[in-house]
């Protein structure tokens, strides 16, 4: 069962492993940033579910850090503790302007920790409508972003992107193998969309449910994007199949002797809220779903 990620963002080695042994043994996936930068560059391509920060760092402190990440819409949400020996009222009150959730002094009770963060993961993910294992935004943050965008029409399209024979897969290999496609799936639209940009695009990545994702870009990147994305699916999701489906290149159905699927791969359609006269985003999601439908066909 998928807990949470977590970032511990601690230039101490001895209490960011404690951290890091502590919490996977409770379940969490938990990683590890020595630096202030290190620390958001991994926050915005990760998207951890929490993040456990000291103030003290190397390079930029914690409220920088702290600042970085709330402004953007990524990671703005993502619940913050700071963990710091830094006690004096306005460090506290530093912190909470910054944006942290809560602050706790050093020595901490490490139970009290754990329950703070299982509280904040917990509300994190009920309210924001976050769609685990992904990590990506869902629901009504989709509608909202969607909504937001469509304030302006002009330059931006609208990737919709499904997985197709998903649930082949997931009746051959099980639940859990599932889960790890997804989680491999939002990996890969993360690092194409946003490795090597600007920390503050305004790219956007939504999971709406199973196997299907949104992605919204510059229209003038769309379809070097969804060339991209297919031809990269294709090659790295055979890991995920067992030598002999991937050599004969499909899968038998559960059940039956001779009923095949194929391998997976993305369907992926394009559509321009501008270019293609969409009024709103129920139009918007028409269209691009009648683009998907005819890419999986092609």
């Amino acid at each position: 069962m998928y807990k949470g990620r977590i970032l511990v963002v601690e230039d101490d080695i001895d209490i960011s492993n404690m951290l890091k042994i502590y919490f996977a043994g409770y379940g969490y996936e938990v990683d590890i940033a020595n630096r202030g930068m290190d620390a958001v560059e991994k926050a915005w391509h990760q998207l951890p579910d929490l993040i456990i920060e000291d103030i003290m760092l190397p390079d930029i402190d914690g409220f920088e850090v702290c600042r970085l990440l709330r402004a953007n819409y990524l990671t703005a949400k993502i619940p913050l503790i700071f963990l710091t020996q830094k006690d004096e009222r306005s460090d506290r009150l530093l912190g909470m302007e910054s944006g942290a959730d809560i602050y706790m002094s050093k020595p901490f009770d490490i139970e009290e920790l754990r329950l703070r963060v299982k509280n904040l993961i917990q509300r994190r993910q009920s309210l924001l409508g976050l769609t685990s294992p992904t990590g990506l935004p869902s629901g009504m943050l989709i509608v909202d972003h969607l909504r937001a965008l469509f304030e302006k029409p002009e330059g931006w399209a609208l990737l919709d992107i499904r997985t197709l024979s998903f649930n082949a897969f997931r009746d051959s290999y099980g639940y859990f193998a599932a889960e790890d496609v997804l989680r491999f799936t939002a990996q890969v639209l993360k690092e194409e969309v946003l490795e090597g940009r600007n920390f503050f695009s305004k790219n956007f990545i939504g999971h709406v449910h199973d196997d299907h994702f949104i992605v919204c870009v510059p229209v003038e990147q769309a379809l070097d994007l969804k060339r991209r994305l297919k031809e990269r699916f294709e090659e790295e999701i055979l890991s995920h199949y067992n030598f002999m489906d991937r050599m004969q290149g499909y899968l038998i159905n559960p059940g039956t002797t001779d009923e095949r699927s194929p391998l997976m791969k993305l369907a992926i359609g394009i559509a321009r809220p501008a270019g293609d006269g969409a009024a709103n985003i129920r139009v918007l999601a028409m269209q691009a779903g009648i683009s998907r439908r005819e890419d999986a066909n092609a």
